[in-house]
């Protein structure tokens, strides 16, 4: 990686049949690559075994949290490996799907003083339910929520070919992604200097 780019975890939260979310990780990975100041990948959560049945809670959470599944440890490796994420999330139920939460919640230090953006869709409300859902949880693991944030309305008539049709949306990436690469440059700065305070 080179020195001036932050590592960028771009995470698929869905893993239901006939998700649309692998082509919005796609398209968010190519603006990321033009954007020229993250290295990023995409971890898709259908390809990691994530048990929702999670062991007895270590004392007060201390360290790294839960023994993990062996089949797990791609992902722990990227978290930890991560500057910054973007979540892809549907809108289930008003809210965001049951694997995401369970990724989150097998994890712990990993999401520690790193920036978290979003980019969302659903039916009217475009997934912002489930954003706002996900900024709770992430804050309370420490995590820096990015304000600004995609969200496609009826994502099934606003795309066509793997892009959005919106001439706008490249425009509201980028700056979603200037923030992000903002926040992830200060905080790795402020981890490098001295230990978050637990």
């Amino acid at each position: 990686m080179e020195k001036n780019k932050s590592k960028l975890v771009i995470i698929v939260g869905s893993v239901r049949e006939g998700r649309f979310g692998p082509v919005v990780a796609s398209w968010v990975a190519e603006q990321a690559g033009m954007h020229g100041g993250f290295d990023a990948d995409v971890v898709d959560l259908a390809e990691i075994d994530i048990p929702l049945a999670l062991p007895a809670a270590p004392p007060k959470f201390a360290g790294d949290g839960y023994p993990r599944p062996a089949g797990m440890a791609a992902l722990t490796s990227a978290l930890e490996g991560a500057d910054a994420f973007i979540v892809i999330t549907p809108e289930y139920n008003h809210s965001y799907p049951a694997s995401l939460k369970a990724a989150i919640d097998w994890h712990f230090t990993q999401w520690t003083a790193k920036p978290v953006a979003f980019v969302s869709y659903g039916g009217a409300a475009g997934g912002r339910h489930a954003v706002l859902h996900l900024e709770n949880v992430l804050t309370e693991l420490h995590a820096v929520t990015i304000r600004d944030h995609l969200a496609f309305p009826n994502y099934f008539t606003a795309w066509q070919d793997g892009r959005p049709l919106d001439p706008e949306v490249p425009g509201y990436a980028k700056t979603m992604l200037d923030q992000l690469h903002w926040w992830a440059a200060a905080l790795r700065s402020a981890r490098n200097a001295a230990p978050y305070p637990a």
